[in-house]
């Protein structure tokens, strides 16, 4: 081994240890006498310095070497002194004082810097994905794929199933997109099918008796790119007999939880994981993938506007529609212009309109639509939406699936508008 030791796992334990650390030159800074390096491998990095009085031959070396210079370095490792300590670095509290240093690798002045994570335009970051590969943010990335995968292999393997690999090259059999073909040179004019999924194969496993099947599967996809698909992916694809509903979601939620307590910097916010049905999705938050991690939820007032004077409610509800709306808290006193620009917003995602409540702090209420109810419909509208002074009530009043869509676009608008939702909270359900 060209190293005894990894730069990232040094520790005051070592102090007084002669260690070998080999990787690349995060970065180099020249104090004038001294030199100081900071080595990068896998693990971390290590803080290296080189004395041209004790090492001169080193300090030499350590002249010559640039950011990604790929050395070797012989040194003893000592503590550093109290005011020079690093609390961001894990290797903070030490430094490797070299007494020789090699060269095993030169490089070119890098394109982009890999020592910090700044933004890097995408077609350079491809271009150069060997050293895009090599920034703490994709390490991170791949080590963490790593170990979710082991731990599903680990857990399904704790819970009786077996993994087994399936063909890659198989027989057509459509799934929702495109297949992938591959031409047979041994049967001329014939092809092979890049698999989906491995729908037909698992499902064979089952009739043959193996009850719990697992693979971390490779599928191929031939359909446009979006946010969420592109042509090949990596999916976890299981087969489970004798079992009923509660058995697969019982698991799979097991499996998840796991995975989020062990890896995720987030904290969960439920378990067990909330119960929704999709309609309860939709008519609670609007979508049928809900963040619960914040209130804000739809509200049906259909029945207290249904013969109301204002005719586009009262039609809608008697159309077989519906009437509904979000409290927004703190957003009363919103002026013309920003309800305009609501109400362009859910124009575009499909709604005829919006009609709405600005109740300033004040007690001041401004709506385009409350001169056509009676006093006790207007309470009851406000009770029904628990209102207060200092919120805007808003509503869309459309056929139920429609509404629901809107206002549900609505709330997340919110939600990132007034920071509603804590990022460092996981909301399953």
């Amino acid at each position: 081994m060209l190293k005894t030791h990894d730069c990232g796992k040094l520790g005051i334990e070592h102090v007084g240890q002669e260690v070998t650390l080999a990787g690349w030159v995060n970065r180099r800074r020249d104090h004038g006498g001294l030199i100081f390096i900071d080595l990068r491998d896998r693990s971390g990095i290590a803080q290296v310095v080189t004395n041209p009085e004790k090492a001169p031959e080193a300090h030499t070396t350590a002249d010559q070497a640039r950011n990604e210079y790929v050395l070797q370095v012989k040194g003893l490792v000592r503590a550093r002194p109290g005011d020079m300590v690093n609390p961001e670095l894990a290797t903070g509290e030490i430094e490797v004082v070299a007494q020789e240093l090699a060269i095993l690798n030169p490089a070119k002045t890098p394109p982009f810097y890999i020592y910090n994570d700044k933004p890097v335009d995408e077609s350079l970051r491809m271009k150069y994905r060997y050293l895009d590969l090599r920034r703490q943010r994709m390490q991170r990335n791949v080590i963490l794929r790593h170990r979710v995968i082991k731990h599903m292999r680990d857990f399904l393997d704790a819970q009786g199933f077996v993994e087994v690999e399936t063909p890659i090259l198989f027989k057509s059999t459509p799934e929702g997109a495109r297949d992938y073909l591959v031409p047979s040179r041994v049967h001329p004019g014939e092809f092979y099918a890049l698999p989906q999924s491995p729908q037909q194969l698992k499902q064979l496993l089952m009739v043959a008796g193996y009850e719990r099947y697992f693979q971390i599967a490779r599928c191929f996809r031939d359909e446009d790119q979006r946010g969420d698909r592109q042509p090949e992916f990596t999916q976890l694809d299981l087969e489970m007999s004798f079992v009923e509903r509660e058995d697969i979601i019982a698991l799979v939620e097991a499996l998840m939880t796991g995975i989020i307590e062990a890896y995720a910097e987030a904290k969960l916010l439920a378990k067990p994981f909330p119960r929704l049905s999709y309609q309860e999705a939709m008519n609670r938050y609007g979508a049928d993938k809900p963040d619960i991690r914040f209130g804000m939820e739809i509200v049906d007032v259909s029945d207290v506007v249904a013969e109301c004077g204002f005719g586009i409610f009262s039609k809608t509800v008697a159309d077989g529609g519906a009437v509904k709306g979000i409290r927004v808290p703190g957003c009363g006193a919103y002026g013309r212009g920003q309800l305009d620009a609501l109400t362009n917003m859910v124009q575009e995602a499909g709604a005829k309109g919006l009609a709405w409540i600005a109740w300033n702090a004040d007690g001041e209420m401004r709506s385009p639509f409350l001169k056509f109810l009676a006093e006790e419909e207007t309470q009851a509208v406000i009770a029904r939406m628990e209102g207060a002074p200092g919120d805007l009530l808003i509503f869309v009043a459309d056929k139920p699936h429609a509404a629901n869509t809107v206002l549900g676009a609505l709330r997340l608008e919110f939600r990132d508008r007034l920071e509603l939702a804590d990022p460092n909270v996981l909301a399953c359900c």
